[in-house]
């Protein structure tokens, strides 16, 4: 008798460690491969010093939004206070610097741990308090941290500001754009990295289990507030790493950029890019980036003309209109944000020329 060959339907894991390939196939390596020579030795070579700077802080935004969806997107912990807790690690890196005499290689990740433990105390109301009370309590911390970034004048120089030391790492002055893009997307490599086997071990899945019903975790014996303080750490240190970064590349800080307006637009990039996505948080930050740099650019160009320059008085205050609008069109019409469009995308290549 012939035996029939059996072909499945689809793909079926039949075990963990199936399970916890981050690259189901080898086409999905191969393309990782592909994308990482072209991040490392194309881009910097093809482009001006204002595309790599503007490609540096989408660098930088990516590794703070990559910690603020951790906290949201992966433990539902909601927080207004992200851009403060940039602030915290921009101004540890250069009082560490300054003061104390760090290195670059030294000061950034210690102070993306000062940050961390800031975080942790104001994740502490996260023990007794939930959605709409989190949220203002997290916003009372972007003030707090706000005004003492402002007024704590010996430490932080108040207004005047702090003027860092050139960075150097190894014995290479990192002056240049095209230098510092490789320290930066060297970073972002091995946070994304972090993040993405983070989220496969047991803190992630208990993360996702706090997110998705709190009493039902504690019931299967997860220590809800300790996971909790976790991930608050944990995201603070992404954004404090990612703000020292920011303080040695832009190479002085001054309190005004760290306002509630930062910490409202990494909301934007994990929204726009999607909610509990690692490359939603890198689509998002790309968004963010390059729509805040077309804003500044159609300021700049409407001011140099003389009989348009109420257009530009009238375009820079709508940043802030334009994010809230972007947010909630996303949310209304692709909620699951760029990272699902990409995924949309992605499958139609897949599946051609077939349309199921």
């Amino acid at each position: 008798m012939r035996k029939l060959k059996l072909h499945p339907c689809g793909k079926f894991n039949e075990g963990y460690e199936e399970e916890l390939t981050i690259f189901s196939t080898d086409f999905g390596r191969l393309w990782m491969w592909i994308g990482l020579f072209l991040l490392f030795a194309i881009i910097p070579t093809i482009s001006s010093h204002y595309v790599l700077y503007v490609i540096n802080q989408i660098g930088i935004a990516a590794i703070a939004a990559i910690g603020l969806n951790i906290l949201i997107g992966f433990t539902g912990q909601i927080s207004l206070g992200h851009g403060a807790f940039f602030g915290v690690g921009a101004y540890s890196a250069a009082i560490l610097a300054t003061a104390v005499g760090f290195p670059f290689w030294l000061s950034v990740p210690a102070a993306g741990v000062i940050t961390a433990f800031v975080g942790i105390i104001f994740g502490i109301p996260s023990f007794r308090l939930k959605h709409l009370y989190l949220t203002i309590a997290t916003l009372a911390g972007q003030f707090i941290i706000q005004y003492v970034l402002l007024n704590w004048v010996s430490l932080t120089k108040g207004g005047e500001g702090i003027f860092l030391p050139r960075p150097i790492l190894f014995g290479i002055n990192l002056k240049s754009d095209r230098v510092f893009f490789y320290v930066i997307f060297i970073c972002f490599v091995i946070m994304t990295w972090m993040a993405v086997n983070l989220i496969r071990t047991r803190y992630g899945r208990a993360f996702i289990a706090i997110r998705d019903n709190d009493r039902a975790a504690e019931g299967m014996g997860i220590p809800i507030f300790r996971y909790k303080l976790l991930s608050f750490a944990i995201s603070s240190f992404y954004a404090g790493f990612a703000g020292g970064l920011a303080a040695y590349y832009i190479g002085s800080i001054t309190p005004e950029p760290y306002t509630l307006s930062l910490s409202v637009e990494y909301i934007a990039m994990i929204i726009i890019g999607g909610l509990g996505s690692i490359p939603g948080s890198v689509f998002g930050a790309i968004f963010i980036t390059v729509l805040n740099e077309l804003l500044s650019n159609a300021t700049e160009f409407f001011m140099n003309i003389g009989s348009l320059s109420k257009i530009a008085l009238q375009i820079a205050p709508l940043r802030e209109f334009i994010f809230g609008l972007a947010i909630v069109l996303f949310i209304i019409f692709e909620p699951r944000g760029l990272a699902e469009v990409w995924r949309i995308i992605r499958s139609s290549f897949r599946l051609w020329p077939f349309s199921y």
